[in-house]
């Protein structure tokens, strides 16, 4: 059993991290920037490091500092959370490298997981089908690019291989734009991933976000804990996700659960991971696999009861996962809000002190959270402050849970995206179900007469 942890990341996933690890009785070390010194599992550490200024760059992105911290301190594992250096497959090769536990994949299955080239590759082995589009990387022959582009059909996307978050994705509708589309797109893809390969893919008109949660272990067990629709998109950012996912049948379910847990066998996968797809027409496209602890994964643990977070833990420690396929049963629906210090109607981020704070309450409601009143939010990370999570033994009951905890929930002093996701949850199209990942781009448009 892993006998003390660093815990690599801040905010919410940090203290998530942190409760796991009391759970199981694993001693902690937070390392924490200039700037968040005052974070709460910070106070709650056994030990803290401070490993750099506020700038992400010279602190939590610096793997030498994280590593120099857990030297110090005599950790023997580090978990990464999720985004900074979760998904950096060189980070977990330093990591095992300096003789620490990696509580995540091998840096091998990050970094072949991380391509999305060889990752649509390595599915379509598996029997797992990608969107169509260019059977590779893009190349500087803009004759053979526009050949392509025009067997898969317009309108088309051209992506990014590496990175993620919505970043390195254009949308391209006729020919005369592809030169410059395919131009703009890896300069973006350099800027923000250090690698400018682009790949092309048809691009889908009425999509639905699904991806499938699994767990893995070092003896080759692999399970699947069911699905989640993450649908309720802006700009590719997931704003609402619930599970399981409106429409899909058990048949289904189990028919992609077992495609998803062959596929994790065939690339040795360990630990937690995410399978992420497009779903249109009936038809699952396979986009890529997030290697790491999800934002949403609280949804599936409400509706499978099992603690992600303590398995990733236990088979870091080099444990079995402790669930059989035919123990998981996906019961009730859980929804999950993201709370974000930003307005409501511009995006623009808001940081500051937060003068009260109120966490809302009753069966069936969640809190995952690091504020607290006092607490100031810093100018320098992602703006998601918590997740506010419901359950209820259907949909109709989690929505009604979630819309009393909205209502219930108090954050002074700063500006939230609350009243939007009041509004959200309470929207004809969203309680019926089964939306496109465009409907929210689309219903912010008709809102400001732009379409």
């Amino acid at each position: 059993m892993i006998k003390k942890l660093l815990i690599a990341n801040r905010g919410e996933i940090a203290l998530r991290i942190l409760r796991a690890c009391k759970d199981l009785g694993i001693k902690t070390v937070a390392v924490h920037s200039e700037v968040d010194r005052d974070l709460m599992h910070v106070r709650l550490a056994d030990e803290t490091v401070c490993i750099g200024p506020a700038d992400s760059r010279e602190s939590y992105l610096l793997p030498s500092s994280i590593i120099s911290a857990a030297e110090i301190t005599n950790a023997d594992a580090i978990h990464p959370g999720f985004g900074f250096l979760s998904e950096n497959a060189d980070f977990a090769e330093q990591v095992t490298k300096s003789d620490f536990i990696f509580v995540g994949p091998r840096a091998e299955t990050i970094r072949l997981m991380g391509d999305k080239i060889l990752a649509k590759k390595a599915m379509a082995d598996v029997g797992i089908t990608g969107i169509p589009g260019s059977k590779g990387k893009i190349t500087d022959d803009i004759k053979e690019s526009k050949k392509i582009a025009k067997q898969v059909g317009y309108p088309i996307l051209i992506k990014a291989a590496h990175g993620g978050g919505g970043r390195g994705m254009r949308n391209v509708d006729k020919e005369e734009d592809l030169e410059e589309a395919i131009s703009m797109t890896k300069n973006e893809a350099l800027l923000a991933f250090g690698n400018d390969t682009v790949f092309m893919e048809k691009f889908l008109q009425k999509p639905r976000h699904i991806e499938f949660q699994v767990l893995c272990d070092n003896f080759g067990n692999a399970i699947c804990l069911g699905e989640r629709d993450c649908s309720m998109q802006r700009k590719h950012q997931k704003v609402i996700e619930e599970a399981p996912a409106p429409g899909l049948t058990a048949e289904i379910r189990k028919q992609m659960s077992e495609l998803v847990v062959s596929a994790c066998k065939e690339i040795n996968y360990i630990g937690a991971g995410t399978f992420e797809f497009l779903y249109q027409d009936g038809e699952f496209y396979f986009i890529e696999m997030n290697t790491r602890i999800q934002v949403e994964h609280p949804v599936t643990e409400m509706i499978t009861g099992i603690d992600i977070v303590r398995q990733q833990l236990l088979i870091a420690s080099g444990e079995k996962v402790g669930y059989k396929q035919d123990e998981i049963e996906i019961r009730g629906h859980a929804i999950e809000c993201r709370i974000n210090a930003e307005n409501s109607e511009t995006f623009i981020p808001c940081p500051g002190t937060i003068n009260q704070f109120h966490a809302p309450g009753g069966p069936g409601v969640r809190m995952d959270t690091h504020i607290y009143n006092g607490y100031k939010v810093p100018p320098n990370y992602d703006s998601m402050i918590g997740k506010l999570i419901s359950y209820g033994n259907n949909r109709d009951a989690a929505i009604r849970r979630m819309s009393n905890a909205l209502n219930e929930i108090v954050i002074d002093g700063i500006d939230t995206n609350i009243d939007l996701q009041k509004k959200l949850i309470l929207d004809t199209e969203f309680q019926k179900g089964g939306f496109s990942i465009n409907y929210l781009e689309n219903k912010f448009k008709r809102e400001n007469g732009s379409e």
